[in-house]
């Protein structure tokens, strides 16, 4: 099973979930092709309801302590339902790999 695949799955499994979005962004870093090292989760949930943004990141990392050790990035947006309506749907991009390539 893909790492992909694993965080969806045990976020799903986790959170009761209005929205979840994850990418797979490697393709943006200096990786192989096909590498599962750079991702960007978009989670909606009840559960992040009155917690500050850093309770509900170390919630999400505590669901993948075993997967944050496979990868080298995780960008997260945490929301409630109430978050995820007022920026109609909307998360910012991620930013542009600024470097880290080998002809450097």
């Amino acid at each position: 099973m893909s790492i992909q695949s694993t965080i969806e799955q045990k976020l799903a499994g986790e959170f009761d979930t209005a929205f979840l979005q994850v990418e797979n962004e490697s393709h943006m870093h200096n990786v192989a092709p096909g590498s599962e090292s750079h991702f960007k989760v978009t989670i909606v949930s009840d559960s992040f309801r009155d917690q500050m943004p850093i309770k509900r990141h170390r919630m999400v990392n505590k669901t993948l302590q075993h997967e944050l050790q496979q990868i080298h990035a995780l960008a997260l947006h945490t929301l409630t339902p109430e978050e995820w309506e007022a920026r109609q749907g909307m998360v910012a991009d991620s930013p542009k790999c600024r470097g880290g390539g080998k002809n450097q």
